[in-house]
């Protein structure tokens, strides 16, 4: 009888500690589930954070702590793990907005909803300064960086020999992981349809026999203007010059001809050392594009303002004061360049 209460008490214990143990799992899981469904702090309303390639879960957990996502790392761990969030991610940037979720959160990086990469190309820079910024670029694969200029073109369906003014200025959308081939190709197409629209469209009678030309003298006029509103009269100037067999004489081609030997500072024994592209010293055209031109400015070399002006100089506040005579322009160089008036 005894060994019977003693059997039977045994049993309401191992039941009353089971009945425990799932009461606390199921408040384990109900708190868990809480966890996973409520909305995680946050730093700011929206927070982007970039996740590098081959990140682990916990490499992931720190990434987002330190973008501003309060995220409980040793939960973010567990979850990206059991729901093997890890196995599909794609590297790049993600957009986390006030009110998501660890679900939500997890669901987003296992489905690689990735923000779009942008990279702008700035009018007036050169070849060399777009390649530096492609080169730069975290979220571009790297694969012009060993090519030559000739097997870059070649790679890019580009038959120029030479790479200077090709490729349109503008901000280029690209996925994460996307060649830096594929954005020069887009950037050449671009240019190069810029470029041809504007010809068609070219006024009558200008001193330019190609495309290719005009995008030389575009390169020129985006390097010498100051303010967007006098390009084309900039550009009827040198239209004016290349009429008349005069030199351009225009600093930028100078500077471009020193290439690395250029310090910042133009001598007077620069502007007297030949170069293909000193202007000082050869006329017409130099042989290639100096930067890479803009729509604006392609539009501008090729439908120039009528003016007679032959000359003008930098006010030093943007602007520039055109002159039609030497003797007008010389005072201006004065008054403008040496202080010598107001």
């Amino acid at each position: 009888m005894f060994i019977r209460r003693s059997r039977k008490r045994t049993l309401i214990r191992v039941a009353a500690a089971l009945l425990i143990v799932a009461l606390i799992a199921a408040v384990a899981s109900a708190l868990a589930w809480r966890y996973y469904e409520r909305s995680l702090p946050m730093a700011n309303d929206r927070v982007v954070v970039r996740i590098a390639p081959g990140s682990s879960a916990r490499a992931i957990a720190r990434a987002l702590q330190e973008a501003g996502v309060l995220v409980n790392a040793d939960a973010f761990v567990a979850v990206a793990r059991a729901t093997k969030a890890t196995e599909s991610l794609r590297a790049g940037r993600y957009e986390i907005a006030r009110g998501m979720s660890l679900h939500e959160l997890i669901d987003k990086l296992r489905r690689g909803e990735v923000l779009r990469e942008r990279l702008t190309v700035v009018e007036g820079w050169t070849y060399r300064e777009l390649r530096a910024a492609l080169a730069a670029n975290p979220d571009l694969k790297q694969e012009s960086g060993a090519m030559s200029d000739a097997q870059l073109l070649r790679a890019i369906g580009a038959e120029e020999k030479h790479p200077e003014g090709l490729f349109a200025p503008d901000t280029y959308v690209f996925d994460p992981g996307s060649s830096d081939l594929d954005v020069l190709r887009r950037a050449y197409r671009a240019q190069a349809a810029i470029l041809q629209k504007a010809w068609e469209g070219r006024a009558e009678g200008l001193p330019l026999k190609t495309p290719y030309e005009a995008l030389i003298l575009a390169s020129i006029v985006e390097k010498e203007t100051g303010q967007g509103a006098e390009r084309a009269r900039i550009a009827g100037v040198f239209i004016n010059r290349l009429r008349r067999g005069m030199l351009l004489q225009t600093d930028p081609t100078v500077i471009y001809g020193l290439g690395d030997k250029f310090d910042g500072n133009l001598r007077k024994r620069d502007l007297l050392t030949d170069t293909p592209y000193n202007t000082y010293t050869r006329t017409g055209l130099p042989p290639t594009p100096i930067a890479l031109p803009g729509r604006a400015a392609i539009e501008a070399a090729l439908n120039p303002e009528p003016t007679a002006a032959l000359y003008f100089v930098a006010r030093g506040d943007g602007s520039s004061h055109f002159s039609e005579t030497l003797a007008e322009h010389n005072r201006a160089v004065v008054k403008y360049q040496l202080g010598g008036g107001k």
